[in-house]
């Protein structure tokens, strides 16, 4: 599908990752375990589907797997703001993962998008079949 190496949604969701695995071991320090472990899975999971994506075997499969990205970058979003809003963290405040999370859900809106487009106009001409 897309070279890994020059992936920009990967890289993108790589440093988040690392920002996120940063930021759970502060809420594992604090004992918030059960909010850590959810951000954790959540958060890091955004690239590791992105990078299956890259790898899938099939258009429809990289638009699976991107589509799982997307989920999980939804799911973050909403631990993060969870989060916030329940004043766990001292000093901790969504602005600084918001831009990144929504950039991250732009840019994976849009991946899977043009590639519905690019995999429906291939298959104008074959009936029943729909993604």
């Amino acid at each position: 599908m897309s070279n890994r190496h020059d992936s920009v949604v990967l890289k993108k969701s790589f440093e988040f990752a690392v920002k996120i695995v940063k930021f759970t071991s502060q809420l594992n320090h604090e004992k918030h375990f059960i909010l850590s472990r959810q951000l954790l899975r959540s958060g890091t999971s955004i690239g590791a589907n992105i990078n299956e994506a890259l790898a899938a075997y099939s258009k429809k499969d990289f638009i699976y797997k991107m589509m799982l990205a997307l989920k999980e970058a939804q799911e973050t979003e909403y631990w993060l703001k969870l989060i916030a809003a329940s004043e766990i963290i001292e000093n901790f405040t969504l602005s600084d993962y918001s831009s990144e999370i929504i950039e991250l859900q732009k840019m994976l809106t849009s991946i899977i998008k043009t590639s519905k487009s690019k995999l429906n106009e291939g298959k104008h001409d074959l009936p029943n079949n729909k993604i």
